[in-house]
């Protein structure tokens, strides 16, 4: 398999999700953008590629301290606790493979985060000031005054909490944010699939037009952050040091090799509520220190809930494991990116769930897998046999999964469409399941005659490559469920392990080879019992 450009030039294909604020446990939200980071990295790791997935947990700013406050411990032993009780015991339920997993807490991150900031303001673009303006503790931002909402009462609401604003007047210093309006814009002309989906791109286009202010990049009035080098009176403010994690966590100011060989990230992912945060005030602190800029910036929407962002701030939060419980890990992790198209805004529906879990993956997916093998079993006594018989029905299968293997790596590994992959992929499962129908090899069986068992033996091999085909492009997606299908097969003692699959070999048709041991295995995708009935 040829090289693609990232591997070829030595360069990591590196994904990031944003670094997750440790005041509470996490939900949904946090999982969907993990989980499509993780299809992102392992897609492009059966691409042959070099890749390297980070995440990672925020743990410093106002909000922390006050959190850990109410608790009544150190923001260092919540911080701990949430993070090795909750978040990556959760990341392994979920089988995120990721390759780091940074903390804004550790050593290797704080003395790089001051290096960066020292360098800035040796190079003229930080100075002291003061300012004044309303504060959200739950955003850790200064909002704009017309940003925000009239409460009942009167008082002004941050839009995303819905929460009454502070008012805070403090000497700071600040970023020259303001000076780089003109260089962002130009960028973003120049690199028009920077900022995606085009809605986030129009909006942050949009607001750089208006004019930026320079950025406050201190505080002063609490001690829970990294300290301004210069001046310990204050703390550098939580975003620039959260920011700063992409490349911290990948050798920055300690391994220059690792560096070079990762930064700059080809998708940051984000929620849409953080993306300025990214889209201008990151790619403006790279270019004030001369640093590559991401490739791309990928803002995925909201879930909601009852019309709501799904948070804990607005007690919409559901924890994964409520799903996992019932629908498994595998369907959880395909469902999201299934039902919702990454960039928009998305509902979750018990119901939806359930209905798509029956229809895609028990029905469709995982009644075809065990139909096959049953069958194989029954005629051929688990041995896979040679199809000596092709003809023009199986020629629509063949050219099916070529079309399937195409759409689904350009929409997966360049659009970020992944609903649109995994609808190209589960179109070839319906394609696969029809050609059954219509060939009826339990009736082809009840002929004896060599021409018949020929017959038998091509159908019967042309759904089981299909399903080796699809367990591969599946993978990315479903790994466990994919592995027992694997298994079932007998792949591996031709074709070697799963994860060493190159999704570009997936559409290379008679790869699995007569002779193969064909199991019966456990179902993919139980039929679920209704939770009411419990």
């Amino acid at each position: 398999m040829a090289a693609t450009g990232t591997e070829a030039q030595g360069k990591a294909y590196y994904v990031s999700t944003p670094i997750y604020y440790v005041n509470d446990a996490p939900h949904l939200g946090h999982a969907y953008t993990t989980v499509a980071g993780d299809v992102l990295s392992r897609w492009h790791r059966q691409r042959g590629e070099k890749v390297w997935y980070l995440t990672g947990t925020d743990e410093h700013g106002q909000k922390i301290m006050r959190t850990a406050e109410a608790n009544g411990v150190s923001p260092q032993e919540w911080c701990d606790k949430l993070v090795e009780e909750a978040w990556k015991p959760l990341w392994r339920h979920l089988d995120i493979a990721n390759d780091d997993f940074i903390r804004t807490t550790e050593p290797r991150h704080t003395a790089r985060v001051q290096e960066f900031v020292q360098d800035l303001y040796d190079k003229g673009e930080i100075y002291r000031g003061g300012y004044e303006g309303p504060y959200c503790v739950g955003c850790e931002e200064y909002k704009a005054p017309g940003d925000l909402l009239e409460g009942e009462d009167g008082a002004k609401l941050c839009p995303i909490h819905k929460k009454p604003v502070e008012m805070l007047q403090e000497e700071n210093y600040f970023f020259k944010l303001s000076e780089y309006g003109p260089k962002l814009l130009e960028h973003y002309e120049r690199n028009p699939g920077f900022i995606q989906p085009e809605s986030a791109r129009n909006e942050v286009v949009q607001f750089v037009r208006q004019g930026l202010q320079d950025l406050s990049i201190s505080r002063s009035t609490f001690d829970w952050g990294v300290r301004v080098p210069w001046d310990e009176k204050h703390v550098i403010y939580v975003w620039i040091d959260a920011l700063l994690n992409y490349a911290t966590a990948v050798g920055y100011g300690s391994d220059q090799q690792k560096f070079e060989s990762t930064f700059p990230a080809n998708v940051h992912l984000v929620g849409k509520d953080i993306l300025r945060f990214h889209a201008v005030i990151w790619p403006a602190m790279l270019m004030a220190n001369g640093l590559p800029l991401p490739h791309k910036i990928a803002a995925n929407g909201w879930l909601m809930v009852g019309g709501e962002k799904m948070s804990k701030s607005n007690l919409t939060g559901i924890s994964p494991h409520q799903l996992t419980d019932h629908f498994g890990v595998d369907a959880y992790r395909w469902y999201f990116l299934r039902a919702i198209a990454f960039g928009n805004d998305g509902s979750f529906s018990w119901e939806d769930f359930s209905a798509r879990y029956t229809s895609e993956l028990a029905n469709d997916y995982g009644n075809l897998a065990s139909r096959v093998a049953a069958m194989i079993g029954k005629y051929f006594g688990g041995t896979l046999p040679e199809a000596t018989a092709r003809g023009e029905a199986e020629q629509p299968i063949v050219d099916g999964l070529a079309r399937a293997v195409e759409e689904a790596d350009r929409r997966i590994g360049e659009e970020l469409d992944f609903a649109g992959g995994i609808a190209a992929i589960f179109d070839f499962v319906k394609l696969v399941n029809g050609y059954l129908t219509e060939q009826e090899p339990w009736k082809v069986a009840k002929d004896d005659s060599p021409e018949a068992r020929a017959r038998l033996a091509t159908i019967l091999y042309t759904a089981a490559e299909s399903l080796r085909a699809t367990a591969v492009l599946l993978n990315a997606v479903m790994p466990e469920t994919s592995q027992k299908l694997w298994d079932s097969l007998g792949a591996e003692p031709h074709l070697g392990p799963l994860a060493e699959q190159h999704v570009q070999d997936a559409g290379r048709w008679g790869l699995l080879p007569a002779g193969a041991t064909v199991t019966k295995g456990a179902v993919l995708f139980p039929r679920l019992e209704d939770p009411a009935k419990g």
